[in-house]
């Protein structure tokens, strides 16, 4: 009879409430053990949606429990190595949100110390199991575009003022949109092309007052394809969420995953028959010449699975499955970030020829 694993969940914010709670709960093989919920309303939702749950108010009160088996870091990017480390060190898996930590050299202390101790380590990519990215990877696969010669993607948003007191708004190491969403197009760009050579960057600080990078523009360099990522923060009017352009057409898709809207609304996935799916008006579309015609083509979109990632963790501690999300493959989101604020600092390209390990 396979294990069932009992999670301490630290930081319950929007993090731990929308992209770690919902999915935890519904696993027959997890159980959302012990959560730190300081705040009156965190305990009473906790209450509310996990009543089996117990609210702690220190993250020792999770560490230190020897009936523990996964602590998931789902806090701000800043105490993401420190916490994460205490809990390897502790004898128990670690599931960190992205981005897995600030530094490269963070990533690799905590990669050689779960490999010393045989414990799982993941970062949460939970964005390779979005509708929007796995239609894309599929398109791609098929090969109906041709060669792939330039990618775009962009996390476009439209908030033209500066949240007073949110950590991810403030000058501080990880903060800004670069190293919140920026990390997804990266790891995505990395899954679907694998090691870039060299990244050219644009992070601007755009809204009046801010204080973090709100607009960014990654360039990733491989030999005859460009993938440009994009993101900001007034983009009133809707962009496209992927173009791709190949030799025979492109494909371009608007719209987002409609998994991270219905979790904010307090849907549990494994309540909904339909999990996933999207509304038909967001399909992308190919225009391709094939044959010497010209076709254009509605893309029924993939279903998105953001249940893969917590269930794959449970196949890999029951012995079935290689992990999906490696901890290297985080690290080398942060050193593409790492270069990229050094592109812009310096204002020039910058290779990352032997700096990936991941891919």
């Amino acid at each position: 009879m396979n294990k069932t694993y009992k999670i301490g969940l630290i930081g319950f914010s929007i993090g731990g409430q929308v992209f770690h709670a919902p999915f935890i709960a519904g696993n027959p093989f997890l159980e959302l053990y012990k959560v730190t919920a300081r705040k009156a309303e965190q305990q009473e939702l906790l209450a509310s949606r996990y009543p089996e749950a117990i609210a702690v108010s220190t993250v020792e009160d999770i560490i230190d429990d020897a009936a523990v088996d996964i602590v998931v870091v789902a806090t701000s990017n800043d105490v993401h190595f420190s916490l994460a480390k205490r809990t390897l060190e502790a004898g128990k898996h670690v599931v960190v949100e992205k981005p897995f930590t600030i530094t490269t050299a963070e990533a690799d202390e905590l990669i050689a110390l779960a490999e010393a101790k045989g414990l799982l380590l993941t970062v949460h990519h939970n964005a390779r199991f979005h509708s929007d990215f796995k239609t894309v990877k599929e398109v791609i696969r098929e090969g109906r575009l041709g060669p792939v010669v330039n990618y775009q993607a962009r996390f476009d948003r439209f908030r033209n003022y500066r949240r007073v007191g949110q950590w991810r708004e403030e000058d501080l190491p990880g903060s800004g949109t670069h190293y919140d969403l920026g990390a997804h197009l990266i790891d995505q760009a990395l899954q679907l092309f694998g090691k870039p050579g060299a990244v050219f960057a644009d992070l601007r600080r755009s809204r009046e007052g801010a204080r973090a990078v709100d607009d960014f523009e990654f360039i990733l360099s491989y030999p005859n394809l460009k993938v440009s990522l994009f993101g900001q923060m007034l983009a009133k009017a809707p962009t496209p969420r992927f173009a791709i352009y190949g030799w025979n057409g492109s494909f371009v898709k608007p719209g987002v995953d409609p998994q991270e809207n219905l979790l904010r609304a307090g849907a549990l996935p494994h309540e909904h028959t339909d999990w996933g799916q999207e509304n038909p008006n967001i399909y992308g579309t190919l225009n391709l010449l094939e044959d010497g015609k010209d076709v254009e083509e509605t893309v029924v979109s993939a279903i998105g699975t953001g249940q893969d990632f917590y269930q794959n963790i449970v196949d890999v501690l029951h012995g079935e499955a290689e992990l999906i999300v490696k901890p290297e493959q985080g690290r080398d989101v942060i050193r593409i970030l790492e270069a990229a604020e050094q592109s812009w600092k310096e204002q020039r390209v910058i290779s990352l020829e032997g700096l990936l390990i991941g891919y």
